[in-house]
């Protein structure tokens, strides 16, 4: 315990982006880099972090507490339809870090967090321009960490997009890249589309830490049970073996723990993003083994009496969710309008919703995601680092002659050009 404390001591002291220091120079929250926790996570071995939506303050609060009693490495974050611009959650990019920082001083938080952009959605030019601003402005609000989302576009294009905006990331900020997300179930990503991705920005002196595929997500509630397909991505992280890149795995709603097991057993994934299970646990509702929400007969939702939100306010939530049509889908809609009244009930009320989800992420993280006790390997890599940032896992193997824009779109057509079914994959 005494050594622990003495590497948080010592994480605490050189672990911490200049943007961190910055923003909160008499914080002891350790929030960090995702390179970091991506290592650790390799370090141990077949283990995940998770990446918590903190679609509320509730969630944010449940998932740092399960951290510590896991003594697990974090990833709290927040996708650009959640908390972009135009969003549907009072947490967002540019209030996250300081959520996070306040809870994890005033709950004694002492595993090192990461502070992650998740979907920051490119689906044009006009995207790109305004991303050149608001991509540094995020970082200046203390996020630590970036999903590069282009993956709506043809892989040209997603390519492209990924070496516009570059530039405009710190060097040491973590980073994600996607592709295929907008396939439906008959489109699923391939090695040849994933190599293309990643060997373009090898090309170019850019080395993400993570992948995201689509590999049989689904984002939301979970209309079928066909769910992760193991085989094709550790098929797609093998093929990717010399460009160290590792594997974010979206959509782990709807896929039963034995399945995400497996996924940390026999891929190379080191980050999974869970989502619609901790809001419709923080509200209280019924979720199957799989996150799922439990429907009722009229397929509504089945909230437990006596857990969750208080029962008058979650009359109110629904009765709001019928006045303006909203499907069960759409109940995520309910964030943003409700977030306050949520925050007003009374403490014992806040509490239980905290602790259920707090009991439900430390499961996972202890008996699904093998991460206990990650987050002293951080620890000892910062403090072994001696710095903020490790600089990149990964060297240049390809040749930036070869990765033109004309040679890398001519690569591009011969690809296989079909997106599958189309959807709603941002978070």
């Amino acid at each position: 315990m005494q050594e622990t404390k003495s590497l948080f001591e010592r994480a605490l002291t050189v672990g911490r982006p200049p943007t961190i220091r910055k923003l909160f120079p008499n914080s002891r929250a350790l929030l960090i880099s995702g390179k970091f926790v991506d290592r650790a996570m390799l370090a141990r071995g077949q283990a995940i972090a998770m990446a918590a939506n903190g679609r509320s303050s509730i969630i944010v609060r449940g998932a740092l507490l399960a951290a510590q009693r896991a003594n697990a490495a974090m990833i709290l974050e927040i996708a650009k339809s959640e908390g972009g611009r135009s969003s549907y959650c009072a947490v967002n990019y540019w209030n996250l870090a300081r959520i996070v920082d306040a809870a994890c001083n005033e709950l004694n938080i002492t595993v090192p967090v990461v502070i992650h952009a998740d979907h920051y959605g490119i689906k044009n030019a006009k995207d790109i321009a305004a991303a050149k601003t608001e991509l540094p402005s995020m970082f200046e609000a203390g996020i630590t960490s970036v999903a590069l989302d282009a993956s709506h576009l043809p892989d040209a294009d997603n390519l492209l997009a990924a070496l516009a905006l570059a530039p405009y990331l710190p060097t040491w900020a973590s980073l994600e890249t996607e592709v295929g997300e907008i396939k439906g179930k008959e489109g699923l990503s391939t090695v040849e589309e994933a190599l293309f991705l990643i060997r373009g920005l090898n090309a170019h002196g850019i080395f993400p830490d993570w992948i995201a595929l689509n590999n049989g997500t689904s984002h939301g509630i979970e209309a079928s049970d066909s769910g992760i397909q193991v085989e094709l991505t550790a098929s797609i992280h093998k093929a990717l073996t010399p460009y160290k890149v590792s594997g974010a795995q979206h959509g782990t709603s709807g896929n039963s723990s034995e399945r995400l097991r497996q996924i940390a057993q026999q891929t190379r994934t080191t980050k999974a993003n869970v989502a619609t299970a901790l809001q419709m646990i923080s509200w209280g509702v019924e979720v199957n083994d799989y996150g799922n929400a439990v429907l009722d007969a009229e397929g509504g939702l089945r909230k437990r009496i006596g857990a969750g939100v208080g029962e008058d306010l979650w009359a109110e939530m629904m009765a709001y969710t019928k006045e303006k049509g909203w499907k069960t889908g759409d109940t995520k809609k309910l964030n943003l309008p409700f977030e306050n009244k949520i925050l007003a009930q009374p403490a014992a009320i806040r509490e239980r919703m905290t602790e259920a989800v707090a009991t439900f992420v430390e499961k996972l993280l202890v008996d699904v995601f093998n991460a206990r006790d990650t987050a002293a390997i951080a620890l000892e890599q910062i403090v072994s680092c001696g710095s903020f940032d490790p600089g990149p896992k990964a060297e240049r193997l390809e040749d930036p002659a070869e990765w033109t824009e004309t040679a890398l779109r001519a690569r591009a057509a011969a690809l296989t050009p079909d997106k599958g079914l189309g959807g709603n994959f941002d978070d």
